[in-house]
């Protein structure tokens, strides 16, 4: 039985494509017409480009492609900003459903409709498109590697099962929308699943196919810049959400050395002394490494303590941006 996401002052399911750009004016036309115009279950699909400070004539592309909304950034800010500006646009224009993808045409637009099916199934809130890494003839051996290892690291911080977490290809409910944050200005992908994994909203994936290669990643200049940014991301926002697990593993590393030194020195100077020999250097360095896991250990109660506060503020912004919502759409 299918809970189809119905807005109740319109009894319809908007679902809008936004579509974040930066100098697309060649790919974005390709990308837009191979969007779907009829969706089972939608009964209005509309799109939406976040022209990231373009210099090029992106915006004139979308307008002839007979985009329905234009969001028109004054500069670049990033990829991380112009998704969550898109999402916040979408959400004052009505939508029930969101669908990103890449103005590169990437993902194949015939998925969408996969995409969607278990937000309106009432399965999933978000669902991530996986792409079929092994098979992607452009992605060379490192990349797939690392992109195995990001999604996995990103599985074991969020606890989902999503295989592809860099994936843009993704459709997201009103509701989580609405609860998501970005804090990072380069990528919203790692990101946002490691808060719907913390946030408990419903998320789940389904295989998705991908188009061959108009143009390189702007994203990924480069294999180390891009693991360095991506572990960052990953470490910050684990430090968010999850900061007493955090700091009691940081702080467990340099106390169980302690331990060790302190074990050392007790079993050589009882049981096997030197008169010739101090172990004091030993026993002074066991202290400091010790004290130095149980600081870190209070930071991390510190942490956790500012977490509950961080939460209530999450809790409270939440509830202004739906009350604000449904002033400026005449509905909840």
């Amino acid at each position: 039985m299918m809970s189809m996401r119905r807005r109740p002052e319109t009894g319809m399911t908007k679902l809008i494509i936004q579509i974040p750009c930066f100098n697309e004016e060649q790919t974005l036309p390709i990308t837009l017409r191979d969007l779907p115009s009829k969706i089972s279950g939608i009964d209005i699909i509309e799109t939406l480009v976040v022209n990231d400070g373009s210099t090029d004539g992106t915006v004139k592309a979308a307008r002839a492609g007979g985009v329905d909304h234009i969001i028109d950034l004054p500069r670049n800010r990033g990829l991380a900003n112009a998704f969550i500006t898109g999402l916040d646009a979408c959400l004052g224009s009505g939508a029930d459903i969101i669908v990103n993808t890449d103005a590169d045409n990437q993902y194949d637009g015939r998925d969408i409709e996969a995409l969607v099916r278990p937000i309106l199934e009432g399965r999933a809130d978000i669902v991530v498109g996986a792409r079929p890494i092994d098979d992607i003839a452009h992605f060379s051996a490192a990349k797939k590697l690392l992109q195995k290892l990001g999604s996995w690291a990103v599985r074991a911080a969020s606890g989902t099962d999503v295989p592809d977490a860099p994936s843009g290809f993704r459709a997201i409910s009103r509701d989580a929308a609405m609860r998501l944050n970005v804090f990072s200005t380069h990528t919203y992908t790692l990101e946002t699943i490691i808060q719907a994994g913390q946030k408990g909203i419903p998320i789940t994936s389904v295989p998705v196919r991908v188009n061959p290669d108009l143009r390189p990643s702007r994203l990924i200049k480069s294999i180390p810049s891009y693991v360095l940014r991506s572990v960052f991301i990953i470490l910050r926002i684990f430090m968010v959400y999850r900061p007493l697990r955090f700091f009691l593993l940081l702080g467990g590393v340099p106390f169980l050395l302690g331990v060790f030194l302190g074990a050392r020195w007790f079993v050589l100077a009882y049981f096997f002394p030197d008169p010739g020999r101090t172990y004091l250097p030993s026993l002074i360095l066991a202290a400091v490494l010790m004290l130095t896991g149980v600081q870190t250990w209070f930071f991390g109660l510190i942490a956790d303590l500012k977490a509950v506060n961080r939460t209530l503020l999450e809790e409270i912004r939440l509830r202004q941006r739906r009350a604000d919502l449904e002033r400026r759409t005449g509905g909840p």
